[in-house]
């Protein structure tokens, strides 16, 4: 069987660029014979930033490219040259991705607008080159600050599709047969359940060169929000529609019984999912009589828009685009904001490779001008001060404590 395109959830690492080194070099010109320290900045490193974009529609553009990571910021140099700052990375998403922390499952951002950008990582600031530490009393400083380490995260993308009508109904309900009337959707049609196991959009073109957008969902099943049946993954695409479709046969024994159960699986799933507007369209009527249609009215939920169709036959399938856009058209509390974000069930997940390799960081080119203050400088350092202060033994030269300026950031 292929490998379907449609990728809905996926596991990428992302490491952010470190900041680039100060610079303790010193000015050395003729006739100069104490020119004083001049080492420049070193670079800020990348950032990743995540960024909504219309032209994707799927996560497949990230399967095979699951590591994310920005260069680092260049190291300073001697005339107080700062350091290059590090090349920032883009992560292309389709508009309604979710992004979780892949250890925690917390929720950390949702992208609902297209070119829509956040920061998931920032890059390190670079150090501070020796020319910040000179003083009355230390007028030639041999050391600098390292830059600030880089920024490293293993995160889930979720995406949950876009669209205005969504089919909700038990298998073979006729959700993939009305799809592809109504749209340019060719979705698999056949007699067995669970054929449509990915969801397929399609645009319903109306009056007036108006349109909207049609989501056929896999068929739901008695327990799917305890993940039986496809489970948990495609119950999150009804959480963006702004209206249901419920479809059910017309040779179903009890109609009212069978939309409690799929009305009841959402609300499992979502409380909200309960506030959105539903219609309700008993399908497959070109199997029974007007005379029968009226009969199995009586049965029907009340306070529910209901309308008989049949794909096949089409039949009242104009009607049934007139209601929807009604429904579509009516003012609703729902709104995309509205929605509350719970933490994601990992475990629930199965990943075709688990072992997510994280890359090993490349070792940072110092430059000519980066001098250690002894041959083992290992400075400590801290990001939590107003002011730099250096506390050293001057007669143990090796032994410097540098705590970073907080105040400074790029």
């Amino acid at each position: 069987m292929a490998e379907s395109n449609f990728v809905d959830y996926v596991k990428i690492y992302c490491r952010s660029g470190k900041g680039g080194r100060g610079s303790t070099h010193f000015r050395r010109e003729k006739y100069i014979p104490k020119g004083g320290p001049d080492g420049g900045d070193g670079g800020r490193g990348g950032h990743v930033y995540i960024r909504a974009n219309r032209n994707y529609w799927t996560l497949l553009h990230l399967r095979y490219d699951r590591h994310i990571i920005a260069t680092p910021g260049g190291g300073g140099s001697g005339k107080r040259s700062t350091g290059a700052d590090g090349e920032d990375r883009v992560i292309e998403v389709p508009v309604g991705t979710v992004v979780y922390d892949a250890e925690t499952g917390e929720f950390i951002m949702d992208l609902k607008e297209d070119g829509q950008q956040e920061i998931l990582l920032r890059g390190g600031r670079g150090g501070k080159g020796n020319t910040h530490f000179k003083t009355s009393t230390n007028q030639a400083p041999r050391y600098a600050q390292p830059g600030e380490p880089a920024q490293e995260r293993t995160v889930i993308l979720q995406l949950k599709m876009l669209a205005d009508v969504g089919l909700v109904g038990l298998p073979n309900a006729g959700k993939s047969t009305l799809l592809s009337v109504l749209t340019a959707a060719k979705p698999k049609i056949a007699n067995y359940p669970f054929t449509t196991l990915e969801p397929n959009l399609g645009m319903v073109l109306y009056r007036d060169n108006r349109s909207f957008v049609m989501a056929d969902i896999p068929g739901i099943i008695e327990g799917a929000s305890e993940g039986r049946g496809l489970g948990l993954r495609f119950l999150r695409h009804i959480e963006r529609n702004a209206l249901l479709l419920f479809m059910i046969p017309a040779d179903t024994e009890h109609i009212a019984r069978e939309y409690e159960l799929l009305l009841g699986e959402l609300v499992k799933y979502n409380a909200e999912l309960a506030d959105k507007r539903k219609v309700l369209a008993i399908t497959k009527c070109d199997l029974i009589d007007e005379e029968l249609q009226e009969l199995l009215r009586q049965d029907l939920p009340e306070g529910l828009p209901v309308i008989f169709i049949s794909s096949a036959a089409h039949m009242n399938l104009v009607e049934l685009k007139d209601l929807l856009w009604k429904e579509l058209s009516r003012e609703t509390k729902h709104q995309v904001e509205s929605i509350v974000y719970k933490a994601m069930d990992i475990q629930s997940l199965q990943w075709d490779d688990d072992d997510l390799r994280v890359p090993a960081y490349e070792d940072e080119d110092e430059g000519e001008d980066y001098h250690h203050y002894g041959d083992d400088w290992g400075a400590d350092v801290e990001w939590d001060g107003d002011e730099v202060e250096l506390d050293w033994d001057e007669s143990e030269d090796d032994d410097i404590e540098i705590e970073w300026d907080e105040a400074d950031d790029k």
